[in-house]
């Protein structure tokens, strides 16, 4: 052995790394790691920033010699000091749940092991935990305590995994071979108008077309409006289409409402469509108690979407697909007898197991590890607790905005989101008098001022709302899955927009 650990008759181009050299990479990069939690609720929401500088500071040329890890350790610290940090207690934007230590070192060893769990074969122990976890999610939100599916880099992948199972399940004939043109009638999909984007999406991949995502008008709480979803599906049959899958919301990404889950499972269940219900994001909130009422029916569902990252406070990239039917599943992703993916173990045993049989990847990053280390460690009752928690504040926003005289609650607060705006001093009393044509002028004129307010808020780097259009209306939206939150930061985060709004009109 050289003095440095390193074999002497080792490659002189070879990537190893001697004892020593993997110690002081450790320890500083753990300890650069540890320093970023400790901190991160001290830093901008936002960095004061824009387009460029942080690569203009960075080496951009391509590097042909390694450098010292004190300067790309320097570099990191400047490229962290350029990111929006999900982390912070008053980052309300979209759907951001921060990643808990446990579950970011778990990623650093799954990536240590850089394991491929495309199946039992390739991945033995990675594989069987990813089944476990998956029945942990299946049995954690109530749908079924053996249930089938696969982790997927998110939402939008397990939605898109859902609408090729539910498309290929109901189709009569061998689309998978001959193409959708031969295979009879268009089919149609029904969902809410207020249902994530990722549905038309997957329509237009799987080349149903856009068109045929039937849209159905919500209630005025943004609900979705059953009756008027079984007319459109009445009226499709009757028009020789071939109507497949209903989509229910457990969630939505504007409001948090949750659809009528009962309702649509007894829709679906009449026509013999899929039922497909995309709880990506509010799926965990069957673990709050005082929720649990809003998803009933969930566990008649043929497949639920839901994202460990949104709010189980689990690292990106962790989504999950459930669903009952593995037989469909396999069916709808006949793989076909390529050399380098045929499977010579005995059917039917563990050791056949491949995901590539019920997902579109083939090369898949070992997911389950984070979700498994971050349930061991907290149990799943402290996690229940985090996102009851989360619940209430969002119920303290919406109290405080509807007791203010200066902002006005747009939609209810279902879940962990809640929707509003500023009002400038005395609107709000206008507003309950005026006609429909200086209403519209006045909602006009109050988009725009919310739209520069969330503008102003975001770039101050103290809070990060996000933006939500209701009913025509703009919207300011904080959601909250976030364990470091406290009601002092809902304080804190108004008197934010007041005090941008006192600038914006001095």
């Amino acid at each position: 052995m050289s003095e440095t650990g390193k074999t002497t008759n080792s490659r002189q181009s070879g990537l190893g790394l001697s004892n020593l050299e993997i110690d002081s990479l450790s320890s500083q990069v753990t300890g650069l790691v540890t320093e970023y939690f400790s901190q991160v609720s001290d830093l901008p929401v936002f960095p004061q920033t824009s387009g460029g500088p942080t690569i203009a500071h960075l080496e951009s040329r391509l590097p042909l010699a390694g450098e010292p890890l004190e300067k790309l350790l320097a570099d990191c610290r400047a490229i962290i000091s350029g990111i929006r940090h999900n982390g912070h207690p008053r980052q309300f934007g979209y759907v951001a749940s921060p990643a808990t230590p446990p579950g970011a070192f778990a990623d650093l060893i799954a990536s240590a092991l850089n394991v491929n769990v495309t199946a039992w074969r390739s991945a033995p122990a990675a594989t069987e935990l990813e089944k476990m976890v998956v029945r942990w999610l299946g049995s954690m939100i109530g749908y079924s305590e053996d249930a089938h599916g696969l982790l997927t880099s998110g939402g939008s992948m397990a939605n898109l995994i859902a609408m090729h199972i539910a498309h290929r399940g109901k189709a009569k004939d061998d689309i998978a071979r001959q193409g959708l043109w031969s295979c009879g009638p268009p089919m149609t999909i029904y969902a809410s108008d207020q249902v994530h984007m990722s549905i038309q999406k997957a329509a237009d991949i799987l080349g149903m077309g856009r068109d045929q995502v039937r849209t159905i008008e919500t209630d005025e709480t943004f609900h979705l409006n059953v009756r008027a979803m079984r007319e459109q599906v009445l009226a499709d049959l009757q028009n020789g289409l071939k109507p497949v899958c209903v989509v229910a919301s457990a969630g939505t990404v504007n409001t948090g409402a949750v659809d009528a889950l009962n309702e649509i499972a007894n829709l679906a269940a009449e026509f013999d469509l899929w039922f497909h219900i995309d709880g990506a994001y509010g799926a965990p909130a069957t673990l709050d108690e005082r929720k649990r009422p809003l998803f009933a029916g969930l566990d008649r569902a043929d497949s639920i979407s839901l994202d460990a990252h949104k709010w189980l406070y689990v690292p990106i990239d962790a989504g999950c697909l459930l669903f009952r039917d593995q037989t469909a599943a396999r069916a709808a992703f006949a793989s076909g007898e390529a050399d380098y993916i045929k499977v010579l173990e005995q059917p039917d045993t563990d050791e056949a197991f491949a995901f590539w049989d019920c997902g579109l990847e083939l090369s898949r990053r070992f997911r389950a590890l984070k979700i498994w280390l971050t349930f061991r460690y907290y149990g799943l009752t402290r996690i229940a607790a985090a996102i009851g928690e989360d619940n209430s504040l969002a119920e303290y926003l919406g109290r405080c905005v509807n007791d203010a005289d200066d902002f006005e609650l747009l939609a209810p607060v279902e879940l962990s989101i809640c929707c509003f705006r500023y009002l400038p001093k005395g609107t709000k009393a206008r507003l309950a008098s005026v006609s429909v044509v200086e209403r519209a002028r006045i909602d006009a004129e109050l988009d725009q001022l919310n739209t520069r307010l969330m503008l102003a808020v975001q770039r101050g780097g103290q809070a990060y709302l996000s933006n939500a259009t209701l009913r025509g209306r703009f919207a300011l939206r904080a959601c909250i899955t976030n364990f470091r939150t406290t009601q002092a930061d809902i304080d804190k985060t108004l008197e934010i927009i007041r005090e941008a709004a006192r600038r914006e009109t001095d």
